[in-house]
């Protein structure tokens, strides 16, 4: 299987899929609840659905792993993890921060992912044995050393608020050990971000494999490392996840414990 070519196609794909994401206006009407603060319009629907008819020539006996569920037949070696559109909300306000994220993995191993930003056509991408790159150039996770000149993201939780008070005890922790901390919108683009060096860490939970399978994989390709908040690899099923450099990873990961563990 050639792998490189696979991911060529995934991209010319999405920037398609992309190209129709920008042209559509939604209005109130358009938006559904899925649960509270949970929100899909006809776009993510609509580009999901020419995303699995995109990667099933690709692969044909691959299954899928969908955020919309149009299509979600596990695959017997090969599935395909999508988020048509991962930062709905902020797409909805016109914020311009909102991705196309695809993974596939083979078994439980991801072998190649992508994340596009729809908005400026930055495209991060890696497969398996692959350095990362980022339109074309190689990219690697920063090597910032400490808190004191990091600079780090995470997302705010949207369920399972019994772990918000120590995740707001966390959040003030590196508010004041950090250079400071983004909430962007999107997770997949947050861990690209830490791939190419622009973050030096991410940490979420109440995440969702389609969120994060790509992201994670291009942060390892980078350089990077990406664990469960246990220091565990349940990073893409186990609905929490930190990534980030090699040097700082070791005292990111006890910060979470220390605040985030049960």
């Amino acid at each position: 299987m050639n792998l490189e070519y696979i991911c060529n196609q995934v991209i010319e794909l999405s920037k398609t899929v992309a190209s129709f994401i920008n042209k559509e206006k939604i209005n109130s009407a358009d938006v559904e609840t899925k649960s509270k603060n949970s929100l899909v319009t006809y776009v993510d629907k609509t580009a999901e659905r020419k995303i699995v008819d995109g990667l099933i020539p690709l692969i044909p006996n691959a299954g899928f792993i969908t955020e919309e569920e149009t299509a979600n037949n596990l695959g017997a070696e090969y599935n395909w993890i999508v988020d048509p559109l991962d930062g709905t909300t902020n797409f909805i306000h016109g914020i311009p921060f909102y991705s196309i994220s695809i993974a596939l993995q083979k078994g439980n191993n991801t072998i190649l992912g992508m994340v596009l930003e729809a908005t400026s056509g930055e495209c991060f991408y890696a497969w398996e044995g692959s350095n990362a790159y980022l339109n074309g150039k190689r990219i690697q996770v920063s090597k910032t050393k400490t808190f004191a000149d990091s600079l780090l993201a995470t997302g705010f939780p949207y369920y399972d608020y019994d772990r918000v008070d120590k995740y707001i005890a966390l959040l003030k922790h590196f508010m004041q050990e950090t250079r400071g901390i983004r909430r962007m919108g999107s997770a997949a683009l947050d861990l690209a971000y830490v791939a190419c060096g622009r973050f030096d860490g991410f940490y979420e939970y109440s995440l969702n494999p389609w969120d994060v399978a790509a992201g994670a994989f291009i942060v390892q390709q980078a350089g990077g490392r990406v664990t469960d908040f246990k220091g565990e690899n349940n990073y893409i099923y186990g609905k929490e996840i930190v990534a980030g450099n090699n040097t700082l990873f070791n005292d990111l990961s006890k910060a979470i414990k220390d605040y985030m563990g049960e």
